[in-house]
């Protein structure tokens, strides 16, 4: 029996070792890697039905859910300039917004703020299996520590693209949102806009006028 007993006891830790071994594998992500793109669309809609868009100049800044303003960096200009870019080439024709345009296009930058809390319970339990009390004088006394908390603010960021029916507003006395893109994860604002809105269009191939 106790020879069984060893023996499942060396199988446990080299399960141990092995899976110890093994890495996060999101820990790993370059920022392109780590993005999420996300396309939703009213399915009602006609898309060759319209012919013009005009979008906006700037970008709008949402934090935590309220209006920060409007902004146009370089980066801002990149972003507004690929989706020009991708309306025109599925046909669309710009005009300016006083053109009555059928399409709206809004940009907008959205961050949003988490704070956590992390605590180390195990490590303080532990704490008497390698400090040796006598060593101070105490012998005999139990090492003991309040509760330790460490916070941690994590701000993230996401780009959000809609398209809007400025077509019908007239008729219906409301401004409809037909599509949108979003794009969430690392390095957004701080690299190339250009593949990262052609990889939103490229989920919508129902997005062009026929013709």
């Amino acid at each position: 029996m106790k020879r069984h007993f060893l023996l499942l006891m060396a199988g446990a830790w080299a399960v141990l070792g092995i899976t110890g071994c093994v890495k996060e594998p999101m820990n790993n992500l370059s920022a392109p890697e780590s993005r999420i793109y996300i396309t939703n669309r009213d399915s009602t809609a006609n898309f060759s039905a319209y012919t013009t868009f005009s979008i906006a100049d700037s970008v709008t800044v949402i934090d935590n859910n309220n209006l920060a303003g409007k902004q146009r960096t370089s980066t801002d200009a990149g972003f507004i300039d690929a989706v020009r870019n991708e309306m025109k080439a599925r046909g669309y024709a710009e005009v300016s917004k006083g053109a009555s345009p059928d399409l709206g296009i809004n940009i907008s930058r959205i961050y949003n703020t988490y704070t956590g809390v992390m605590t180390y319970p195990n490590y303080w339990g532990m704490y008497d299996r390698y400090y040796d009390p006598y060593y101070w004088g105490y012998g005999g006394y139990p090492y003991y520590f309040p509760p330790l908390y460490s916070f941690y603010e994590v701000t993230e960021g996401a780009l959000s693209v809609d398209i809007l029916d400025l077509k019908d507003a007239s008729a219906t006395q409301r401004i409809k949102g037909l599509w949108q893109g979003l794009i969430r994860g690392s390095g957004i604002f701080s690299q190339d806009p250009v593949p990262q809105v052609k990889a939103l269009f490229d989920q919508s191939n129902y997005l062009k006028k026929n013709q």
